[in-house]
């Protein structure tokens, strides 16, 4: 293993982190247990795998160029992901005591920040009081893996799958000193092409920008999103029959990430009349993440985020108004694609240079709140069975970092025929958390109950 450079929106990530606003993102699964031993087994089997597992050995170690770096002025300043020679898996799997609440602790354990002198991430086992189940929390920093890299890490230490074997790449001719002239067309049209690449890049940068700026104009939003962050967190989580989701859709048209898109909208409106707040006019700004990973041969290699910025129509009464009022967003955000409009504003951290990001991370840790003013992203899981020590996953709850000035966030999977809304908020400002977990299941039944004839 060597060291590798941070991509910029990692660098952001890592720079933005405070002690009372911690960037890691987090996964709780629960497990069907065979035995009252089971837990520990778990905790053994993921401390003895976690060694063998490159990416959960890498660190990251900020670092200052020499001042020939000042050549590479987007470098100076920047971080690196490296092996870390004093690795020990007992420092970071933990076993707990029992308890009968797998989201009350895990709540408490998302609130705390990651270590930063060694391996970002962390695996709680948490075994059931009753001993028929146990849950694990993995906790990844965003500055070392996002939803789909935390998936394969965190596969990386479960039970090994039957897959298909990958198809073997053909082999490329070896190189010689001197380039082949063959290729030089080819490599006068890639520079050229890199050129009209960043003259587009410029003007794009620039319609992110303005874009993001008239999306903070006619803001309507609730103060039970925007209450002021107290640090703590508080997680919950429900299960959904996808066949449910898939007979809404079939029903409206659309995808059934707009259907899930949906169902938060319908969720807070019934979540924010009950609380006393009212839902009359509210529409609040979802971010809704859209991965632009970067190619294999691409350096840095890391995380590459843009997004869709749509407004909620909570006010909305009718439920399957509000079905094709985020239907129709979300066609529009499809229409300009993920590299323009507000929600690309995470693109425009490949146009910082390195001494930006951890220089102006405190002030941009606060600008989330002026873009967005809840998220809802879907992370894919895989739909084979998943297994740790032979004891089948049953339910996993993606759980997303939570933004300074935000006081909910919302993360979507589905697995094994169920789709499992994970929500992780501030437990001061949102000590209901679990009367939100149970309107989103509601307003499934709503949407169902809709589509009838």
């Amino acid at each position: 293993m060597t060291s590798d450079p941070l991509a910029p929106l990692d660098l952001a990530f890592w720079n933005i982190e405070s002690a009372a606003h911690p960037m890691h993102l987090g996964a709780l699964g629960v497990f069907t247990a065979r035995s009252p031993t089971a837990g520990a087994h778990a905790a053994d089997l993921l401390a003895a795998r976690a060694p063998a597992v490159p990416g959960l050995r890498m660190r990251i170690r900020d670092t200052w160029q020499p001042p020939l770096a000042l050549r590479r002025p987007f470098a100076f300043g920047g971080a690196t992901r490296e092996p870390d020679p004093h690795f020990d898996p007992l420092d970071h799997v933990r076993l707990h005591a029992p308890t009968t609440d797998f989201h009350a602790r895990a709540g408490r354990l998302m609130e705390r920040p990651l270590e930063r002198g060694r391996p970002p991430w962390e695996a709680h086992v948490l075994p059931d009081a009753d001993g028929d189940r146990f849950a694990v929390l993995f906790k990844f920093h965003h500055a070392l893996a996002d939803g789909l890299r935390a998936l394969s890490l965190a596969a990386g230490v479960l039970d090994p799958m039957d897959l298909p074997a990958p198809r073997p790449r053909p082999e490329e001719p070896p190189r010689g000193l001197l380039p082949d002239v063959r290729a030089l067309p080819e490599r006068l049209r890639g520079a050229l092409s890199d050129a009209g690449r960043a003259l587009s890049d410029a003007g794009r940068a620039l319609d992110i920008g303005a874009a993001a700026a008239l999306s903070t104009l006619d803001v309507r939003s609730s103060p039970a999103l925007t209450a002021a962050s107290s640090g703590t967190r508080r997680t919950a989580g429900v299960a959904v029959d996808l066949d449910d989701v898939h007979h809404v859709r079939k029903s409206t048209g659309g995808t059934v990430n707009d259907v899930l898109i949906a169902v938060v909208a319908g969720a807070l409106r019934r979540w924010l009349d009950e609380r006393g707040d009212g839902s009359e006019g509210v529409a609040p700004r979802a971010l809704i993440p859209v991965s632009k990973r970067r190619p294999r041969t691409a350096h840095p290699q890391g995380n590459r985020l843009s997004g869709y910025l749509i407004r909620l129509p909570v006010g909305d009464p009718d439920p399957l108004s509000r079905l094709g009022t985020v239907r129709a967003a979300m066609d529009r955000n499809k229409d300009a694609g993920p590299g323009r409009g507000a929600g690309a504003v995470a693109l425009l951290a490949d146009h910082v240079p390195a001494l930006g990001h951890r220089l102006g991370g405190p002030l941009v840790s606060g600008a989330a709140r002026l873009w967005f003013d809840i998220l809802v992203t879907s992370v894919p899981l895989p739909s084979l069975g998943l297994r740790l020590g032979g004891h089948p996953l049953t339910e996993v709850y993606p759980l997303a970092p939570l933004a300074r000035g935000h006081a909910l966030a919302v993360a979507v999977s589905t697995y094994r025929g169920r789709v499992h809304y994970g929500l992780v908020a501030d437990a001061k400002a949102v000590p209901d958390l679990d009367r939100f977990a149970r309107a989103l299941a509601e307003e499934v039944e709503t949407l169902l109950t809709a589509c009838r004839p």
